[in-house]
């Protein structure tokens, strides 16, 4: 087994060995994250080539590549107005590949380097010269029954993976799994986004699909609120065990039922405005926490990405094309009217997530450190990196402490990654506590215990899987 990520301390560095050998066999829980459950529907699923498995949905990697100039066009990503991309998915990863000095230092040349050496057994370096070769390699590889994506959850040794599912999916492919009879534990989470942040493009046609599904005929906002909580019943009798909510702020705001309706009628009529937006969301924000209070659902909120920052990306590509930028956040006074009533709920749990590493210590520690309904969830996004998850654990534990955070969640589209993005975290949490230890700010015995809650327990307990 490999020092890989450890301190060069030689006897950190062997501490951090020890701890991390007695979780590395563990089980994997993936509480959190957007790999498609079409792709565990049925057995003989297989991944299209090694550009659709590793490449078009990595914004990651191509969110680096046009920084350096290079079109997505030429990567193979669709275009909006169905424009002429590049087909030829070998010419497209020699492209890559070409280019893969630029992801150097960044979590992604790990998580792929990891990746093709442990999933696919390739230990060269990409690179121009042996391209071809290592898409060979892969595009074999793929072709056989042990990377079918059943096959590979197995492999993985994974024990319960949530999927994240749009409020007004039918969850036909949870179905599907469900009556397959395949052992694999495949769970819907539900995210209402888009039927909650009434400035998203198509909100309209969504609350219209909302009661599609529902059976509920959405008028006002009394259908709406049923219409959801129905769906959250369908969700939980899924399997469901936790819900996810992104927003710009951590603003919320109590509404009166009356107030949310007129918002919620000039929404429907087109006429919302920017404020009557924020507003909604804030106060919806409020209304999920009671909804889970009531179900049991687990609130899991993203805060602080200014979503789509890129207009000429946005109208070419859509959504979620690698254009987004952290803002700073603020949290104390902003989650004040959610925390002044649930706050002290015994039985409801929030989660969250923050692109702001300055509210660490100054306020999310602080706030998950007293409010029992708060845990604090992994370091997100651009922090999901050795130096982030450092970060984290410095900022972080001290004041809320290591059992008011949520453990791990990986949060990829890339199936294949998930391995290594489990190994970084519990890596660098043994380095972590193996500094600790050898401090003396903690023992033996808290070190081992500690590093199996930040590998397995603090994440199983938290989404209560």
């Amino acid at each position: 087994m490999s020092n890989a990520y450890f301190s060069p301390d030689p006897t950190q560095q062997k501490v951090a060995a020890d701890l991390y050998a007695t979780v590395h066999d563990l089980p994997l829980i993936c509480p959190h994250g957007h790999v498609d459950p079409r792709l565990f529907a049925s057995a003989d699923y297989k991944f299209g080539s090694p550009v659709e498995l590793l490449i078009i949905p990595d914004h990651y990697i191509f969110r680096m590549m046009y920084s350096q100039g290079i079109p997505l066009e030429s990567l193979g990503i669709p275009r909006q107005d169905s424009g002429a991309v590049e087909r030829d998915h070998r010419k497209i990863w020699q492209t890559v590949c070409d280019h893969w000095y630029l992801m150097r230092g960044t979590p992604t040349y790990l998580w792929l380097r990891d990746e093709l050496r442990d999933v696919f057994g390739i230990t060269q370096k990409l690179n121009s010269a042996n391209a071809q070769a290592i898409y060979d390699a892969i595009e074999a590889q793929l072709q056989l029954p042990e990377f079918q994506p059943r096959r590979l959850f197995e492999r993985f040794n994974i024990e319960v993976l949530a999927t994240t599912d749009a409020a007004t999916d039918t969850l036909a492919h949870h179905q599907a799994i469900r009556t397959s009879g395949w052992s694999g534990r495949i769970i819907p989470t539900f995210r209402p986004d888009a039927v909650v942040n009434v400035d998203m493009v198509g909100w309209r046609q969504n609350i219209e699909k909302l009661a599609e599904v529902s059976g509920i005929v959405v008028t006002n906002y009394p259908t709406y609120i049923q219409a959801l909580e129905q769906r959250r019943a369908f969700f939980k009798s899924m399997g469901a065990t936790a819900t996810d909510h992104a927003a710009m702020t951590a603003y919320t705001e109590v509404l009166s039922a009356a107030e949310a309706d007129v918002i919620f009628q000039r929404a429907l009529a087109g006429t919302a405005s920017a404020d009557d937006a924020r507003r909604f969301t804030g106060h919806m924000l409020i209304e999920m926490a009671r909804m889970s209070s009531d179900d049991g659902l687990v609130m899991q909120l993203h805060i602080g990405s200014f979503r789509n920052h890129n207009p000429l990306i946005m109208e070419r590509f859509g959504r979620d094309m690698g254009a987004d930028i952290p803002i700073s956040s603020e949290f104390t006074r902003n989650l004040k009217p959610l925390l002044d009533r649930f706050g002290n709920h015994p039985a409801l749990k929030v989660v969250l997530f923050n692109l702001d590493e300055t509210t660490y210590s100054r306020e999310l520690a602080p706030l998950a450190g007293h409010y029992p309904i708060l845990r604090l969830g992994p370091p997100w996004w651009f922090f999901d990196s050795l130096n982030g998850m450092r970060r984290f654990f410095d900022e972080v534990v001290e004041t809320a402490g290591v059992y008011n955070t949520a453990g791990f969640n990986d949060d990829t589209r890339a199936y294949p990654s998930i391995p290594a993005r489990h190994a970084l975290w519990r890596r660098a949490a043994a380095d972590w506590l193996a500094g600790m230890l050898v401090r003396d700010l903690i023992d033996t015995d808290d070190a081992y215990e500690m590093i199996r809650a930040l590998a397995y327990d603090l994440a199983k307990a938290t989404y209560n899987l």
